[in-house]
């Protein structure tokens, strides 16, 4: 084992290059456990040491930071540490757990870090340090904002903590609203929001220049409501759209709502009946003339519908389908060859049902596609493609990756 003076020795060693100058993304989780695995190791008497000549090996003169990471917990005042100004004074991205992190550093951090363009706060139901809103204050140009939701409502609803659950989620959402509010002051400027939680204030209303929106697990949370959804919101500039809210309603919003601004859509695994489905296809092919990509749930018997969609969607590129019935693909097949734009090549095909796609069930398609650009295709799952490696008619094909970028082939 490694002597406390010889780890002394070691960390205030040079290495004959500076290559920490060269580093611009400063991971403090990372920091935080190689000090944790010092502490286990060495004396503790020593640890505070460690700790300064550690991160003063990163924070000095001679390096500039552009990305920065703070974990929960996080209580080392680094913005004190000689040199914090000029590392952290060019931060263009910040993540960080808002759950118990010093006040202090965040509010140091305030008075540095001012060209923040990039936020990404990972929220928990308790003790969140409200010092952050410090520091969203003091960005100049926020741009990207994605609010990471930690949900424990599924632990609490089967233990015996139940009776404190409303009390948790009013502390909860008094810190939604606090920190929304604060965005909303940046509401001119924000182009890219994502938030795991329906919101908890009217922000998507004031967010004039959005240009992508990701409500994500909206599902997930029983308390917060969809304050701002709920009505004809107007989005104008929204150009991406994901989302898996079930509430039909709201998704029909706020695809009418963007005066045909809209190109890409991803709708994920929202299981609807027949009128649902049907209305969603309705709201896509009425107001999204510009579209070029759409993921969505399809259920057959809205096949008029979805050549509707093929008709008036004459840029659609690509089309990802989460499809539940293997049964009736041979009617969905001979409507996409038959209506399909021109422009339309790239396809996913994800099987949600026990069955997989055999060869005979595309065979259809492949025959039918000849003549037209050849195909990009990803299937899951899927059994022998030696069927599709005729180049003519699919360029190239994939097994589908679930949880790939969804307009990316």
């Amino acid at each position: 084992m490694i002597q406390d003076n010889d780890l002394f020795k070691i960390l205030l060693q040079k290495p004959l290059f500076n290559y920490i100058s060269f580093c611009r993304h400063l991971n403090l989780n990372s920091i935080d456990l190689i000090i944790y695995f010092i502490e286990r190791n060495y004396s503790k008497s020593n640890i505070s040491v460690i700790k300064n000549e550690i991160l003063n090996l990163f924070i000095n003169e001679n390096t500039r930071f552009t990305h920065l990471y703070i974990p929960k917990h996080f209580d080392y005042q680094i913005h004190l540490i000689p040199g914090a100004k000029h590392c952290f004074s060019e931060i263009v991205f910040l993540s960080c757990n808002t759950n118990r992190v010093n006040g202090n550093v965040l509010i140091g951090l305030a008075e540095i870090c001012q060209s923040i363009k990039e936020l990404e706060l990972t929220i928990e139901p308790s003790n969140n340090s409200y010092e952050i809103i410090k520091l969203i204050d003091a960005s100049k140009k926020l741009i990207n904002v994605r609010l990471k939701i930690i949900d424990t409502v599924v632990i609490l609803c089967t233990s015996i903590y139940y009776p404190i659950l409303n009390n948790l989620y009013d502390i909860e959402e008094s810190f939604h609203i606090i920190l929304e509010n604060s965005l909303m002051r940046h509401a001119h400027t924000i182009q890219y929001f994502k938030i795991e939680a329906p919101p908890a204030t009217k922000i998507l209303s004031t967010l004039v220049n959005l240009k992508r929106l990701e409500l994500s697990k909206i599902n997930h949370n029983i308390k917060l409501k969809f304050n701002g959804l709920e009505n004809n919101i107007s989005l104008p500039s929204l150009k991406i759209l994901k989302t898996d809210i079930f509430q039909i309603n709201i998704l029909r919003n706020l695809i009418v709502n963007t005066n045909g601004s809209l190109t890409k859509i991803s709708i994920d695994y929202i299981f609807h009946n027949k009128t649902d489905n049907e209305n969603i296809i309705k709201a896509i092919y009425q107001s999204c003339p510009n579209l070029m990509f759409l993921k969505l749930v399809f259920k057959i018997e809205n096949i008029l519908e979805l050549e509707k969609l093929l008709i008036k969607c004459q840029y659609l590129n690509g089309f990802y389908f989460n499809i539940l019935n293997l049964l009736d693909l041979n009617k969905l097949f001979e409507v996409l060859t038959r209506s399909s734009p021109t422009s339309l090549f790239k396809f996913k095909f994800n099987i949600t049902s026990h069955e997989k796609i055999t060869p005979v069930s595309f065979k259809l398609l492949i025959n039918n596609w000849k003549g037209r650009h050849p195909m990009l295709l990803q299937i899951y799952p899927c059994e022998s493609t030696d069927y599709l490696f005729d180049s003519e008619i699919v360029k190239r094909f994939d097994y589908l990756q679930i949880n790939s970028e969804d307009f990316e082939w």
